[in-house]
């Protein structure tokens, strides 16, 4: 993903998640985003476009109308193998026939365009393109409803390498969660990615990293993070989609502190201990302890800011509809476990051999033992080492505040 792109993203999701609150939730700031690019693709004449409306858009896309089309091109007609990805633009038989068409070429191959379907048919859809997930579109049509537009997006994966199972007392004594559960998720010795880091937005965070993949390739990780406790949900959520721009490639990232230049001893997210090791040079480990949580979430998607009414206004326009006001919303609902992850979103708007010298290693045990930001970005690597229109994407996207215990059949 271009860093344009990124940052587009990045800045969007700060709109949709200020909007939501610093309530236990899951969104998806790109289902919503991709509604507005797939409008910028109908504008095949943005300079017939009220200029308030392609400013409204453009805005709210965080880029211009060209770049945002070409992005939903991209993304949708090359979907992602562990990403169920659709969109829809429907319209009521007899009406929005009499404009002109070149919008419809101007739209992503894979998009739907018909007949307004149903209530049933509505949440048919919603349900086959999230392999079950979200059971209804979020939005009930009625009669005044002449013009739909919808995002799907869905992942169900399972960990490349599993959590192993902890006593909830780890969570640390200041953790209110610690009392609250029995058990907890502890990360593998290996396969996952764990550390502390410095951010502009959150100061010092902790980190961890858990990846899905494929053997050709492409795969997700969740990334979560937490900041300590005063520090706003909108500023580790901010953390967050800057952690995420690396996360893709396994890099290391921008301001990761060393063990070794922390004291030892416990701190409000983590503890450093040192041990006798046998490995050349200092070595450092990490073990990072997270709950299980779910969430089921429907968001309000009419905020200005979110651009929504420009992207209705847009469509009308296109198709000749007399559209006069709109309704968005989002369903969305995640899962995370020992074993994997799931989440779904509808948008309506409608070795060395021999004996090593003896040194010393340092370990962290990172404690997400309260709220903290979480997000899943899609990986798309290909065999020639290129990546493919989805690396880097953050797909979901939601504030932990809600935590689960494990469930005995895991245990």
């Amino acid at each position: 993903m271009t860093t344009d792109l990124h940052g587009a993203l990045s800045a969007y999701a700060e709109k949709l998640h200020a909007t939501i609150g610093d309530q236990h939730h899951i969104a998806s700031p790109l289902g919503a985003w991709l509604l507005l690019a797939l409008c910028a693709t109908t504008a095949t004449d943005p300079g017939g476009l009220a200029p308030t409306v392609a400013e409204e858009l453009a805005q709210a896309l965080g880029t211009d109308l060209a770049s945002a089309a070409d992005a939903a091109h991209a993304l949708l007609d090359a979907p992602h193998p562990l990403v169920a990805s659709a969109t829809a633009l429907w319209h009521r038989p007899g009406q929005g026939d009499g404009g002109p068409t070149e919008w419809r070429a101007a739209l992503p191959t894979s998009t739907e365009v018909g007949a307004l379907p149903d209530q049933a048919g509505l949440d048919a859809w919603a349900r086959e393109h999230t392999h079950g997930l979200i059971e209804k579109f979020p939005l009930q049509i009625g009669p005044d409803v002449v013009l739909a537009l919808a995002s799907a997006l869905a992942t169900r994966i399972s960990w490349a390498d599993p959590f192993e199972v902890a006593d909830a007392s780890a969570l640390g004594a200041d953790s209110a969660w610690a009392g609250q559960l029995r058990r907890v998720l502890r990360s593998p010795q290996r396969g996952h990615g764990c550390a502390i880091v410095t951010t502009e937005r959150a100061g010092d965070v902790i980190m961890h990293a858990a990846p899905a993949r494929r053997a050709d390739g492409p795969g997700l990780v969740v990334l979560s993070v937490a900041a300590e406790p005063h520090v706003s949900p909108a500023d580790v959520l901010a953390a967050a989609y800057q952690l995420s721009a690396g996360v893709a490639d396994s890099t290391r990232p921008a301001g990761r502190r060393s063990l070794f230049d922390l004291p030892l001893g416990a701190a409000p997210l983590w503890t450093v201990r040192e041990v006798r090791s046998r490995s050349f040079g200092r070595e450092e480990r990490y073990a990072a302890l997270l709950p299980c949580w779910s969430a089921r979430s429907e968001h309000d998607l009419t905020d200005p800011a979110l651009g929504l009414r420009a992207a209705s206004a847009t469509v009308a326009r296109a198709l000749a509809l007399p559209v006069q006001d709109f309704e968005a919303r989002q369903a969305a609902m995640a899962r995370f476990g020992r074993y994997g992850f799931e989440a779904a979103a509808v948008t309506g708007s409608f070795g060395v051999t021999g004996m090593p010298p003896e040194s010393v290693a340092r370990t962290a045990e990172l404690r997400f033992g309260h709220p903290y930001a979480v997000v899943a970005v899609a990986t798309d690597t290909r065999a020639d080492g290129g990546t493919g229109p989805w690396h880097g994407v953050t797909v979901f996207s939601g504030w932990v505040a809600e935590p689960e215990d494990l469930p005995d059949t895991d245990a």
